[in-house]
C-alpha cells in the first residue's frame, strides 16, 4: 500500500495538555462538528505572538521577563517623550537651567512659541536648531 503524500503546508504536531483542556477542546469539535485541528488552527490564527498583550494573556507575566511583584521590586514602563515641552522639560533635555532656557526663548534665539503666558518648545525643532552649524 502506498503511504497518503504529506501536504508540504502542514507540520505535525503533538502536545500533552491538561485533562480538563483537553475534554473543552473535544466537546467544541464535536459541538461545532470541526475537527480539532481546525479548531487550533484558527485559534492561534487569530493571535500575534509578538504582541505583548496577547502574549501575557496567554503565557502570563513571566513570558514577557516580568517576575512576580515582590515587596522590595519595582518596575518602570518607559514613557515616550513628550512632542511639546515646557521650559523646565528643555532645560532639563539642554541640561541648563530653566532661567536660561527662557532667556533665550525671549532673545529669539530658541525656536519657540509663547502660548498665553507661557513658552513651549518642540522636541523636533530644537533637535533640529541643535543640530545646525553655527554662523561664524
Amino acid at each position: 500500500m502506498a503511504r497518503p503524500r504529506r501536504d508540504p503546508d502542514y507540520t505535525a504536531l503533538f502536545v500533552r495538555i491538561p485533562s480538563a483542556e483537553a475534554e473543552k477542546l473535544h466537546m467544541a469539535a464535536d459541538r461545532l462538528r470541526t475537527p480539532k485541528r481546525e479548531l487550533i488552527t484558527k485559534l492561534v490564527a487569530r493571535f500575534d505572538p509578538t504582541d505583548p498583550v496577547w502574549t501575557e494573556e496567554v503565557a502570563g507575566p513571566k513570558a514577557m521577563g516580568a517576575e512576580e511583584w515582590e515587596v522590595g521590586r519595582h518596575s518602570f514602563l518607559a514613557v515616550e517623550a513628550p512632542e511639546v515641552l515646557t521650559p523646565a522639560q528643555l532645560a532639563e533635555l539642554l541640561q541648563v537651567d530653566e532661567e536660561a532656557v527662557v532667556e533665550l526663548a525671549e532673545q529669539g534665539e530658541l525656536p519657540a512659541r509663547k502660548v498665553g503666558d507661557d513658552w513651549r518648545f518642540s522636541r523636533a525643532a530644537i533637535l533640529a536648531w541643535l543640530g545646525k552649524e553655527q554662523e561664524a
